[in-house]
């Protein structure tokens, strides 16, 4: 059987066997202590292509940090690129399908693994670390999407339906323990979730690099508010080994049958939509610095690039006056990237840059932008030409922030993080409301009633429950 068809087989049966609610507190009254008789890989499949589904589609629905990064606006639904998170109950289903969809079923998968006497001490332990490095990313999402969130007391059904929020500094450290410990479990002479695994297909080196990534990304995260414990775990996670190329990628490849295809794909084709647009912000940086990213992330109109204005409907025009996403965006196939390579090479120079090594962090630059340019097939000698006329001293962190939101155009919440670091780059103020950019996810509506005490004890930790409310490592 080759790939595709394992791939297929493994999902369909997913598909058919995993059932899950959209509301969290439903979960509640499923025994996760005594999960189903389903395979741990199934649901390992099934939480992984739920939590790639939700970081990655573009349904206004679901996932608007496309528009917190200000990399699309629409000309329909203008209510979403306003940041009006409450009409769709976009911040509850952010956080139902999280915990749901991905968190309980992974949570199904390891008590799982656990009981199954039939795998070898190796394998084992494997299975667990792949589980819990999923778990990680996901619950570092969480925490960089709200705040303090259920973490020691969530996931327990009936017996706690009240959980507790932890504190998100503490949680923190809890992920950087737990991804410590899962880089050591890898052991690439044994096997772990075989066809199953979509991401890696079994490579648990691949996985071991995973891991390394991921925890690079949560050290530089705290660079700024804990800049000892943050340089501990980068150098930590750099001698682990880190993505070195884009093979490395953690990715989904989407296939052109449905539903296996491409989430934005399904957005923008299977659905019929046209209001999605670039927005203006990004466009017009890009014509700024004449990048040649330019005829894959968006369409010309007339040989020009025109992005749609920001937060408002399209004013004395037509959808067709102004650029729409590029081609590729229109094909099933597009792989779907959670943490890729110009990311790690973007945050090892954010790194260096704020620890005073200029060189370092110049050649780590550059290295981001061409693994960015080579992922979207760019010609070697442009993206070359492109990295002399960007040049960067290693010092100015509002062009490493530019660069690095650029690069990381597909990445929604990625690019909001970065946003959310640097302050940079500036955007454009939404013109329909005129609010600021959101620092954090609200919580959602449902919480304030569901769980009263533990919610108000966390709205009161965090200093609000506003969108402006700033996360404990956001600090300027």
């Amino acid at each position: 059987m080759n790939k595709m068809k394992k791939y297929i087989l493994t999902l369909g049966l997913v598909f058919g066997l995993v059932g899950c609610s959209d509301d969290y507190y439903e979960s509640l009254n499923v025994d996760h202590s005594n999960p189903s008789e389903v395979p741990a890989g199934f649901l390992v499949t099934y939480a992984t292509t739920s939590l790639f589904h939700q970081m990655y589609n573009q349904n206004v629905n679901l996932n608007v940090f496309r528009f917190f990064s200000q990399y699309l606006t629409t000309t329909v639904y203008t209510d979403e690129p306003n940041y009006d998170l409450e009409t769709r109950n976009i911040t509850g289903n952010h956080w139902n399908r999280l915990y749901t969809r991905v968190l309980n079923n992974l949570n199904d998968a390891k008590n799982i693994v656990d009981s199954n006497v039939n795998l070898s001490p190796e394998q084992k332990a494997n299975q667990l670390a792949i589980i819990d490095i999923i778990e990680v990313y996901t619950w570092q999402v969480l925490v960089d999407s709200f705040g303090n969130v259920p973490y020691s007391e969530a996931l327990q059904g009936q017996e706690n339906q009240f959980p507790k929020y932890d504190d998100a500094a503490t949680i923190y450290d809890d992920l950087i323990a737990r991804i410590s410990a899962d880089i050591n479990a890898l052991d690439a002479s044994a096997g772990g979730f075989g066809e199953a695994d979509i991401v890696y297909n079994d490579d648990i080196s691949k996985w071991k690099k995973m891991a390394a990534s991921l925890k690079l990304r949560i050290g530089v995260t705290l660079l700024d508010k804990n800049p000892g414990t943050a340089s501990t775990v980068i150098s930590e996670a750099l001698a682990a080994g880190v993505f070195t190329s884009n093979d490395d990628n953690y990715q989904i490849n989407y296939l052109s049958a449905a539903p296996y295809t491409n989430p934005v794909y399904e957005d923008l084709v299977l659905s019929n939509r046209q209001d999605y647009l670039p927005a203006n912000t990004v466009v017009d940086y890009m014509n700024d610095l004449n990048d040649p990213r330019r005829e894959v992330y968006f369409q010309d109109v007339n040989g020009v690039y025109i992005g749609g204005p920001y937060g408002t409907s399209i004013p004395g025009g037509t959808y067709n006056d102004y650029s729409h996403e590029g081609e590729i965006f229109y094909t099933p196939t597009m792989p779907g990237v959670l943490l890729d390579y110009a990311e790690v090479e973007f945050l090892q120079a954010e790194y260096y840059m704020k620890a005073g090594d200029a060189t370092a962090a110049k050649a780590h630059y550059e290295a981001g932008i061409l693994a960015s340019m080579d992922f979207w097939g760019i010609d070697s000698a442009d993206a070359e030409a492109y990295v002399a006329a960007n040049a960067w001293d290693g010092t100015d962190s509002a062009q490493l922030a530019l660069q690095f939101w650029l690069g990381e155009y597909d990445k929604g919440w990625v690019g909001w993080n970065v946003w959310r670091r640097f302050d940079n780059p500036v955007m454009n103020v939404a013109i329909d409301f005129g609010e600021p950019i959101p620092t954090r996810y609200t919580y959602p509506l449902s919480e304030s009633s569901l769980n009263p005490e533990a919610y108000g004890q966390a709205v009161s930790a965090m200093g609000g429950d506003t969108k402006t409310t700033k996360l404990f490592w956001d600090i300027h």
